[in-house]
């Protein structure tokens, strides 16, 4: 019996993503072969700055995304080639799991803000909470808008008040004034030196931190 390496039918490597900028359902690599698969799949053939790749229509729901980048991913792996399908279009992940998923994100991080013995580690927490793109107070607040931005044409058609509908707007404000302010002291925790180690020369012993910053 010969001992080598085995033969696997594996071509070149494919990624089916979401571009975060336009939103648009990409794909990045593959053969010849793979633009014809991607094609009966929906997506269209883009020349971009960087060569060429595959996108699918602008204007597809996010639903209808989900279903043909999930239908291109397994006609590919079909083909022999190997895929990396971006989570948030698996049209078969379920929305339970992702909750699941979010909730225990969120019990870590009260875990980890918990245990936190330094400003690094608070700000590393902090950061999670308020950062610009992917913190989880502007995506709270990118989550409000569009419920606020849906709101008021079939408020208006039920004659609903315009009160609660202006105060949900108002809230928008607020979450982003909030984030604002944790990002202020994520940047303050971020900035702050721990106390140095007194020096043989110096028996004086140096300040301690204020208590305001500690539990």
């Amino acid at each position: 019996m010969t001992h080598g390496e085995p033969g696997f039918r594996v071509l070149e490597y494919v990624t089916l993503t979401k571009d975060p900028r336009t939103g648009l359902v990409v794909a990045i690599g593959g053969t010849k072969q793979v633009a014809d698969i991607l094609q009966r799949s929906g997506f269209l053939d883009t020349d971009g700055p960087r060569g060429p790749y595959h996108r699918l229509p602008h204007g597809l729901p996010v639903r209808e995304q989900r279903l043909k980048a999930t239908a291109a991913s397994h006609a590919l792996m079909s083909a022999g080639h190997s895929v990396y399908l971006d989570p948030a279009l698996n049209a078969f992940a379920t929305a339970d799991g992702d909750r699941e998923a979010a909730l225990r994100y969120l019990a870590h991080l009260a875990e980890q803000a918990g245990q936190a013995t330094s400003d690094t580690e608070v700000a590393e927490v902090l950061t999670a909470v308020a950062a610009p793109t992917t913190g989880l107070l502007p995506l709270v607040r990118e989550v409000v808008v569009r419920a606020w931005v849906a709101w008021p044409p079939s408020a208006d058609a039920a004659g609903i008040e315009a009160e609660p509908v202006a105060q949900l707007g108002g809230t928008t404000q607020m979450l982003s004034s909030a984030a604002a302010r944790i990002l202020h002291a994520r940047n303050h925790a971020a900035r702050t030196l721990a106390p140095s180690a007194p020096s043989a020369t110096t028996p004086t012993p140096q300040p301690s931190a204020p208590a305001s910053r500690r539990r």
